[in-house]
């Protein structure tokens, strides 16, 4: 029994100075280099995918690029004008080809039209 007192001492004592002189030798621990091999290879991974999306920015760049500068001044004004976005039904293209969007009533947005003409309590 003794001994085997003597030999878990030995090797819990010795356990910790091998990781420790190990991470001396290489000057990093065993955790950084499991993170160093994940994230490699994880950019091994999307690197296909990155190139993939360059050339579709290089190839359609120019077109969306003069479409913002056209159209952004637009849409910011639209944008500054509708306070709440979830109060309209997506929008639809007529057969002439307007765009139109048009407001949900009060019965589709689920809430009653006005709470005090109706004699209503707010809680």
């Amino acid at each position: 029994m003794k001994l085997l007192k003597t030999c878990a001492v030995i090797v819990g004592l010795s356990v910790p100075v091998g990781v420790a002189s190990a991470e001396e030798e290489t000057g990093r621990s065993l955790m950084a280099e499991g993170m160093e091999l994940f994230l490699k290879g994880l950019q091994d991974e999307i690197a296909p995918t990155l190139d993939e999306f360059t050339s579709l920015m290089d190839e359609i760049g120019p077109g969306l690029q003069s479409f913002l500068e056209e159209m952004g001044p637009k849409l910011g004004a639209v944008f500054s004008k509708v306070e709440d976005w979830s109060s309209y039904h997506a929008p639809e293209m007529l057969p002439n080809g307007d765009i139109i969007m048009r407001k949900k009533t009060p019965a589709e947005m689920g809430t009653p039209e006005d709470d005090e003409a109706s004699g209503g309590v707010e809680l």
